[in-house]
């Protein structure tokens, strides 16, 4: 990524703030944790690095992934919605809060959803190795509802991974889990972003889980 004087102005429940990123750029294999309270705009970062949120005014906002795989900065605000799309799908994985697991498939069928989307055939076997990494192979064929708050998390970080995207960006992925299992599912994460090369972005209030881990760490002023 390559932001420039992006701003984001948005209003919840009658109140309004904006959110400013003087300068941010982060490098391919990277993993940058993004620190602060609640309320400071952490998940409204994440949701315009996941080009699912426009700013509302930047002076550049790039990305080094494109449609058809090759490593150039595109320019973002020039790019349309289906273009957006295709990039998202590709090439960012996304692990939300909550896990965001359906409901109504199995725990395998959640991790192999990525790979369906974008038409990858054949990453059963990497499908196992992600749940085996990640503790979870035991629960591949039980719905979510049946795992712990933990699995489910493990379960949506190998969703993640599933389809070997270039980009990954996390939301509090530890924030329903104690801490212990918090530092299990950091570890493992980072090892298994940078196996891959993926870049990683873990949104989190916890400086503790991320200060000597994350190759940097970006925090906010209020």
């Amino acid at each position: 990524y390559r932001l420039r004087n992006v701003r984001k102005q948005r209003e919840k429940g009658g109140a309004a703030f904006e959110l400013e990123v003087p300068s941010l750029e982060v490098c391919g294999g990277e993993f940058v944790a993004v620190l602060g309270p609640s309320g400071c705009g952490k998940s409204t970062l994440l949701d315009m690095l996941a080009l699912v949120l426009r700013p509302s005014s930047a002076a550049e906002m790039s990305v080094g992934v494109s449609a058809n795989g090759d490593g150039h900065l595109r320019d973002v605000l020039a790019m349309e919605e289906k273009d957006l799309a295709r990039l998202r799908r590709g090439h960012i994985g996304y692990v939300l809060q909550n896990g965001g697991l359906l409901p109504f498939l199995s725990v395998r069928d959640n991790i192999l959803l990525t790979c369906r989307i974008n038409r990858i055939r054949g990453r059963e076997a990497w499908v196992d190795t992600l749940s085996r990494r990640l503790g979870i192979l035991d629960q591949l064929s039980k719905k979510p509802a049946h795992l712990s708050a933990g699995q489910r998390q493990r379960a949506a970080i190998a969703r993640a991974l599933a389809h070997d995207p270039a980009i990954v960006l996390a939301d509090e992925p530890t924030a329903s889990v104690d801490k212990l299992s918090a530092l299990e599912i950091r570890n493992t994460f980072r090892e298994l972003s940078r196996e891959t090369g993926a870049s990683l972005l873990m949104v989190t209030h916890d400086e503790a889980l991320v200060r000597g881990a994350a190759d940097r760490i970006l925090t906010f002023r209020i």
